[in-house]
């Protein structure tokens, strides 16, 4: 790899463990303030709404600057949505700001991969992203946990910033620094020549722009099944994330800095399927992964029969693995499609809005259960059949677009 990929590498991994940590974080904050239950998962959809509202522009935005200077200037975005939890922001609307920096921050992240290097290194370099990105998960949802942990929040309240009134306040701090840290890093990052016609300002040439980049990615036969899996796969990604830390409290009798360690071996288990895929599966037969996602509904089922935290740790590290190994070739597919088709950056903001999306109709449906007063293992058992399910249907619709596209090959053959 070339040496400017390194501090990619290193400016994605400082801001994905602040992400990873603030979320953590920013849930002990609403604890604190005595917030319902629904208002956890709502947490995060409003951080991923900004995906959603702002996918016309970023696109555009990250197009516009080299992605450097534009992952620079996110970064400060989620700096600045960090500080508002001082001046009494609820943490919801504060935490929304720093998803607005997040969203911004997303096409510029993958855009560079296809900048950056050439086709056949993509599944490589999505395996190294991916897994820094999971190791940065790992290591965030054990620091947040250890940070929101009684014992170390109120020893940092006390000893370290005696200036702050609230146990979360003093492990906000760590995570404004972490993210300075990847901001750091970010003016780092070589400029790749990489320039783009110039960008619309007007939101109504915008939204046509982004239009047109939807339908084209959807239309094509290879865009659309990796965009659907992909989709799927980060819905669900976060729902089980949400999934993980109930069951763990309803299920194990774990608090909340404990279920946080689960969610980290959750994310053990797809660093190692994505380095596999990265070794092992090339651009060419990225599709021939998509049997692991129907594989990765069922077993999320054996959570239900799952009592005991030592039999709890290889079950979250084999979905993990599963989830890692499908996800990464996809991810490395749909970007090269979208290189192919579009511009780094508009592709990478259709998949976002895409997959966040996903996220929020998820996360949604998730909270209302809960408000329904379901029980976790009624909801873990609906949400790996609805996961086996859909992947199931996404490889139908793959089955059904090469018969078309063999027929119309007989038929051009037939007319010679």
């Amino acid at each position: 790899m070339r040496p400017g990929f390194y501090n990619i590498m290193a400016a994605e991994f400082f801001s994905s463990l602040a992400d990873n940590t603030l979320l953590l974080v920013a849930i002990s904050m609403l604890a604190e303030l005595n917030s319902p239950d629904w208002m956890t998962p709502m947490l995060r959809q409003l951080f991923v709404l900004s995906y959603v509202a702002l996918a016309a522009f970023v696109g555009a935005f990250a197009d516009s600057l080299p992605k450097g200077r534009v992952m620079f200037i996110t970064n400060s975005i989620k700096i600045f949505g960090c500080a508002l939890f001082f001046i009494g922001i609820h943490p919801l609307l504060a935490y929304c700001i720093v998803g607005f920096g997040a969203a911004a921050y997303s096409p510029a992240k993958y855009g560079i991969l296809t900048e950056f290097l050439p086709p056949e290194k993509l599944v490589m370099a999505n395996g190294w992203i991916e897994g820094l990105t999971v190791t940065s998960i790992i290591l965030g949802t054990v620091l947040g946990g250890t940070l929101i942990n009684l014992t170390v929040s109120t020893w940092l309240l006390e000893n370290v910033f005696p200036f702050l009134d609230m146990r979360s306040t003093a492990a906000l701090v760590i995570v404004m620094i972490i993210y300075g840290l990847a901001a750091a890093f970010n003016l780092r990052i070589p400029d790749t020549g990489a320039r783009y016609e110039r960008q619309p300002r007007n939101p109504i040439l915008l939204f046509k722009g982004f239009y047109r980049s939807f339908t084209t990615l959807w239309k094509d036969k290879l865009g659309q099944i990796s965009l659907a899996v992909t989709t799927l796969f980060w819905g669900a990604g976060a729902t089980l994330q949400f999934i993980v830390l109930k069951w763990a409290g309803d299920a194990l009798g774990l608090t909340l800095d404990k279920a946080a360690f689960l969610q980290g071996i959750f994310a053990f288990g797809v660093i190692a399927g994505a380095t596999g895929a990265a070794r092992l599966i090339p651009l060419r037969k990225s599709l021939n992964v998509m049997w692991l996602g129907v594989a990765m509904g069922f077993v999320v089922m054996l959570m239900t029969l799952v009592s005991s935290i030592w039999v709890a740790y290889p079950l979250l590290i084999l979905i993990g693995l599963l989830a890692g190994f499908f996800v990464v070739p996809m991810n490395a597919l749909l970007q090269h499609r979208g290189h192919v088709l579009l511009s780094a950056g508009h592709s990478i903001a259709v998949q976002n809005f895409n997959e966040n999306l996903s996220i929020v109709t998820m996360l949604m449906v998730y909270g209302f259960m809960i408000m329904l007063g379901l029980s976790i293992h009624t909801i873990i058992v609906i949400f790996g059949f609805f996961v086996a399910a859909l992947m199931l249907a996404v490889i139908y619709w793959h089955a059904a677009n090469q018969k078309i596209k063999d027929s119309l090959h007989l038929i051009g053959e037939h007319k010679h």
